[in-house]
């Protein structure tokens, strides 16, 4: 232990401990920009300075390390002044557009701004913009860049993807794609990481509320609304509700305010996507064939797959994501029974992602002959829509979302979190195999926040090796251990994002916390208290097959439910891996 002094208060911390750390122990804050633990510690923003009694230079807080005796002073004179010139020079360089900026009241430097109390710039106003494709779901706004480094540090240290680098040098040094590529050309995955984690609004998903408004008032459109697992867990922490209050109901009742006209569950697609993935694996598993079988419900793990290890998309199962699934079946199903042409049938997900803005784009995700999903919203654009039409969301009441599609189990729940897939499956998996229900907490293994888990079942004698990962990092590690035969499965799940699509790139951001562990505590716990807990006995299911798909993997719901991960290319796909 060290006894340090902070603003004269006298503790004891761990050796190797920060200023940063120590004065978080002591209760005192320390505002900062760039720092984020253990990931971006490089003090580039010059913000989180202090002074050590002695020492005519100021320090950064974020990386310098508590030494025995030292006097900290978080807040003098001295560094009062100096932390106000430093975010002064940011703001000269910063396209203060705060009244019509999404992050406006969720942004850093505005809030360190306010709290510095600073009402003028005494520096020359210059700001850089660099032309950027705004049809691309992932948009880059160079004139709000702060130059922090975190979407640098997030990409290479978390997701390993290295899009992001530095640009020129001095005053000039910018962040912009590396390599000199264009964002089109770059392997991104489209998992939102960097969004999250900007502190400002320099990165941002492109926006797709306006058309959303669009169709809610075209009397000639019928707008169907499905909503992700992971969204119900998070769409009230902005609005002021907590988990328990910020129900599914509530916000299917905003959204019928906002003109909806039918508002469904995502969680009804999960379920009919364990039916066909689940008897995938199944058929795999007794030929042999492509194992291990990696899940495919996550757009960004497919770009990342197609982009990083193109010889191993034949290892992904070929059923589309959930929300892809509710689509086709929205325009084929669901429109005769309600006796509705599929034409006029527009469709909006509500997605905790990036990457399914992309994914409704695929050409050949319109297998009904019409886009299985006509529009994306995030969880912070949907969010925003209630804001901008003043609901007032302590009045909001839980009214039952629509019949037949608003049915679901509690496996199809657990889809938001990292494991809830592989969970689900496997609940079905042992019942298509042995003819009975396991215990639904049977396969609780595979739960856990851990980047990379692993877990052995016995199914009816069968071995079956899981492996569950999240985040880009760990996956790229787990690819690689397989191909140096260190590891070996049967059945994988990925999920792009650290946590699962509960940590998704299109979540709420909170600064300094992350919050996919809370978030996927909370879908465990309705999926206990759910009355059904197994897809297979979803009883809209059961009727869906029973009246139009016949059963799973018949040619009818391979036709509409599955897709060729080959129909399309990410940028150097067709680079293999001993090129790499």
């Amino acid at each position: 232990m060290v006894t340090v002094t902070i603003d004269h208060q006298t503790i004891a911390v761990k050796d190797g401990s920060t200023i940063m750390e120590a004065a978080k122990q002591a209760h005192i804050e320390i505002p900062h920009l760039c720092y984020l633990k253990g990931i971006n510690d490089i003090g580039a923003c010059r913000v989180c300075v202090v002074e050590l009694e002695g020492k005519d230079k100021l320090v950064t807080a974020c990386n310098t390390v508590v030494a025995e005796g030292m006097v900290v002073y978080t807040n003098s004179p001295k560094v009062r002044w100096t932390r106000k010139c430093n975010v002064q020079l940011l703001l000269s360089q910063h396209d203060c557009e705060c009244a019509y900026c999404s992050r406006s009241g969720n942004c850093e430097l505005q809030k360190i701004s306010n709290d510095l109390g600073i009402t003028s710039l005494p520096y020359e106003k210059k700001v850089t913009y660099i032309p950027w494709n705004k049809d691309f779901p992932l948009i880059r706004e160079s004139n709000k860049c702060i130059k922090c480094m975190r979407c640098i540090q997030i990409c290479d240290k978390v997701q390993d993807l290295q899009v992001w680098d530095v640009q020129k040098t001095g005053s000039r040094t910018t962040v912009n794609v590396s390599q000199n590529r264009n964002i089109e050309e770059a392997e991104c995955s489209l998992c939102g990481q960097c969004i999250t984690h900007c502190p400002v609004n320099a990165l941002h998903v492109r926006e797709a509320s306006e058309h959303a408004f669009e169709a809610f008032n075209d009397p000639a459109k019928v707008t169907i609304v499905q909503i992700a697992p992971a969204v119900r867990a998070a769409w009230g922490e902005s609005l002021g509700l907590s988990r328990e209050e910020a129900t599914i109901e509530k916000l299917g009742d905003a959204l019928r305010k906002m003109g909806a006209d039918y508002v469904f569950d995502t969680d009804f697609a999960a379920d009919l996507t364990i039916m066909e993935e689940a008897n995938e694996f199944l058929e795999r598993l007794q030929h042999k064939e492509h194992l291990p079988m990696f899940t495919s419900c996550c757009p960004g793990w497919v770009r990342f797959l197609k982009s990083q290890y193109p010889d191993m998309v034949y290892h992904l199962s070929t059923a589309k994501s959930p929300h892809q699934m509710f689509g086709a079946i929205t325009k084929t199903w669901f429109a005769k029974k309600i006796g509705v042409d599929p034409s006029k049938i527009y469709n909006i997900s509500i997605m905790p992602c990036v990457a399914k803005k992309h994914e409704i784009a695929i050409p050949s995700m319109k297998d009904s002959g019409y886009p299985d999903v006509d529009l994306v919203l995030t969880t912070r654009e949907v969010v925003r829509m209630i804001r901008s039409e003043h609901i007032d969301v302590r009045y909001l009441q839980d009214v039952a979302l629509d019949d037949p599609l608003g049915t679901a189990s509690g496996a199809g729940v657990i889809f938001g979190a990292t494991g809830g897939v592989m969970e689900a499956a496997l609940r079905s998996a042992h019942y298509f195999v042995t003819g009975k229900n396991a215990d639904p907490d049977a396969f609780a293994d595979v739960r856990g926040m851990d980047g990379w888990k692993e877990a052995t079942f016995t199914i009816d004698g069968t071995l079956v090796r899981c492996a569950i990962v999240s985040g880009l990092g760990n996956t790229r590690r787990l690819i690689e251990a397989m191909h140096r035969k260190e590891v070996a499965y049967d059945f994988i799940e990925v999920m792009a994002c650290p946590g699962g699509c509960s940590g998704g790139g299109g979540q709420p951001i909170h600064e300094g916390s992350e919050l996919a562990a809370e978030r996927a505590a909370a879908l465990y716990q309705l999926d206990g208290h759910c009355r059904l807990r197994f897809s297979h006995e979803n009883p809209t299911v059961q009727a869906l097959y029973r009246e139009f798909l016949e059963k799973p993997l018949s040619p009818l719901a391979e036709q509409l439910l599955h897709t060729d991960h080959t129909s399309w290319q990410m940028p150097n796909e067709k680079r293999s891996c001993a090129d790499r």
